[in-house]
């Protein structure tokens, strides 16, 4: 019985040697993890720094794509209105026109400088710009003038008004603009006499044979220089309409260019008047009743 009682004993001490070594091995591979499995406060910081670092980068590369984006895209359209300026100039001087008898409607004028400015009467056409707000008023006074833009610069504006009519408020207080950041705006006009280019143009009542004009413009407001020149050479092909040949002949009225007078009194167009097949019925002048 004795020794019955001395087995349990040890192997319930075997027992509790067993349990207390498994519990000394549980806790020691599931309690705190030491240095070897943990980030310090120093590697914390290291790593925000460095994903600091990458997004700054990152956003100063797409800053810099989205400026240099809209610095083309500005120099693109500066040029491209600067073409469009210069290639309305050219449309209206084509058509240009003057009636030497009313002048005070006709005149021709211009002047370089600072504020440089250029109005004449001309005859447009359906597709000239802001043509739909004049309807059927085709000939109309065009006014090209360099202005202050509201941003410091300056801008060629260009202002319409139907003959015989006064500038409208809305024209004259919103007119189109052309050009931005215009650094100069310059005409030259041919002088027969001098066979040279001069800078003025004080002859209201004529119209120049050609007209050279040089427009330049830089893509910002504050530049100091001129980024596009552009350079045209106009020929106006009209030419100024006499007061004589303004009036009937049966007034003074003088002879059309070109035209020549026969013994019977009648002028003769170039090219001759028409006939028609077997002579003209009761030997009446075409178109007379």
């Amino acid at each position: 019985m004795r020794i019955s009682t001395l087995n349990q004993f040890g192997w319930l001490l075997k027992r509790r040697q067993r349990t207390a070594a498994f519990e000394e091995n549980s806790a020691s591979s599931t309690g705190p993890c030491t240095s070897d499995c943990a980030f310090t406060l120093v590697e914390i910081m290291i790593a925000i720094t460095i994903l600091t670092l990458v997004l700054a980068a990152i956003y100063s590369s797409w800053t810099a794509i989205l400026r240099s984006s809209k610095v083309g895209l500005d120099a693109a359209a500066s040029v491209q209105r600067a073409r469009v300026a210069i290639r309305t100039i050219e449309e209206s001087l084509g058509s240009a026109q003057i009636f030497v008898r009313n002048t005070p409607y006709y005149a021709f004028m211009a002047n370089n400088g600072s504020d440089a400015t250029l109005s004449f009467v001309a005859r447009l056409d359906k597709f000239f710009p802001r043509a739909g707000k004049f309807g059927d008023l085709d000939v109309r006074r065009v006014t090209f003038s360099v202005e202050a833009a509201p941003d410091s610069g300056k801008e060629l504006v260009l202002r319409q008004q139907a003959l015989l009519m006064d500038l409208d408020k809305d024209e004259q207080n919103h007119p189109l603009v052309l050009a931005k950041n215009v650094k100069d705006f310059q005409m030259q006009f041919w002088d027969n006499r001098l066979n040279d280019w001069n800078d003025e143009w004080t002859q209201t009542n004529a119209l120049p044979r050609l007209i050279m004009i040089t427009l330049k413009v830089s893509d910002r407001a504050d530049a100091t220089r001129a980024d596009e020149v552009i350079t045209r050479i106009v020929a106006i092909p009209s030419m100024p309409v006499q007061p004589g040949w303004q009036l009937p002949m049966n007034m003074g009225g003088g002879l059309p260019p070109g035209a020549t007078n026969n013994p019977g009194g009648n002028p003769t167009l170039p090219g001759g008047n028409p006939t028609f097949p077997g002579g003209n019925p009761g030997g009446k002048q075409p178109g007379i009743r």
